[in-house]
């Protein structure tokens, strides 16, 4: 069982986001000394007393991590630090725009502002 799940919904395509893993495991390589291989869509990473896996879609994300006994005491830093990072490269989709086809609340009218009532 990975003692970190965490999963990401983005707007990104699977070549940016390819891309972002990328980034995001040369980032972890550098300050955590873990070193990974792609397998098709998933980059599986490990160093000693971690093992984990980055999944990778055309919309989102999962990430697993599962830590050795010496580290499940940092569990929370590290999930910290894997956060910051994915709000850094996988920006969470923008939810602020209604979906396509659908229409604005009633009395209320698009692109005007209140003088316009």
């Amino acid at each position: 069982m990975a003692d970190i799940d965490l999963q990401r919904v983005h707007n990104l395509g699977m070549k940016a986001a390819r891309a972002a893993a990328d980034r995001m495991a040369q980032d972890l390589a550098r300050k955590f000394d873990l070193r990974g291989d792609w397998n098709g869509n998933v980059l599986n990473f490990q160093r000693p007393g971690v093992t984990g896996s980055l999944a990778v879609t055309d919309k989102d994300l999962r990430l697993t991590v599962s830590l050795g006994f010496l580290l499940k005491a940092m569990k929370g830093s590290i999930e910290r630090a894997v956060l910051e990072e994915l709000d850094a490269l996988f920006p969470a989709k923008a939810a602020a725009a209604p979906p396509k086809g659908k229409k604005p609340a009633p009395g209320r009218r698009e692109g005007r502002g209140d003088k316009d009532r």
